[in-house]
């Protein structure tokens, strides 16, 4: 499954995800989908119904590095295969790409927050609200890496994971309160030499 139009870092990255969609059912490619989510973020998009429609207005563009044979996946089906994908392997791939693409210089603030993402919780299936911690570039303004949490109690545990992702040597690492614990200082000060 190798884009003819498009091979760069991103392609390079996040081919290797694991698509675990039934083969028959499947109408839209999974690096479609991920590259429509992804680009439509990095936009300041982060409403399924959004993505969709930014996709269709962007659908020219987007033909220059994706093939699209069934055209631009409706949101329900980006918000499907988000739901389906190894959230572990989507950050791990995203870091890794991130890590390739951003020039992070001596000094960068890289701020380490917790942020629960509206519109994910589902009351009737009884489905919480996705809560990501992520690094923030300052200089770059943009996702160095994100993690995926149970709820905002379980942040303390994912700074140390995401941590273990980001090159932060030279740089100057902020976290709020909650996260001023001295095992996630230690493993800053151990990464920053």
């Amino acid at each position: 499954m190798v884009n003819k139009k498009y091979k760069g870092s991103f392609f390079k990255h996040f081919m290797i995800i694991y698509d675990p969609r039934q083969d028959g059912k499947v109408w839209h490619k999974l690096i479609d989908i991920l590259f429509i989510a992804i680009a439509a973020s990095i936009c300041g998009l982060n409403e399924w119904e959004d993505m969709e429609i930014w996709a269709i207005q962007k659908e020219e563009w987007l033909r220059k590095y994706l093939e699209l044979p069934n055209g631009i996946p409706s949101w329900s089906t980006i918000r499907r295969v988000f739901d389906f994908i190894e959230p572990k392997q989507f950050e791990k791939c995203f870091a890794e790409w991130m890590n390739e693409v951003t020039q992070i210089k001596e000094g960068t603030v890289i701020a380490i927050d917790g942020k629960t993402m509206r519109g994910t919780a589902n009351e009737s299936t009884g489905k919480k609200a996705v809560h990501i911690v992520n690094a923030w570039c300052s200089e770059n303004k943009m996702i160095l890496g994100q993690v995926k949490t149970d709820d905002k109690s379980n942040e303390i545990t994912a700074v140390p994971e995401l941590l273990d992702m980001l090159f932060i040597k030279g740089c100057i690492v902020t976290v709020d309160a909650m996260n001023t614990q001295k095992d996630t200082v230690r493993k800053i000060v151990k990464e920053k030499k």
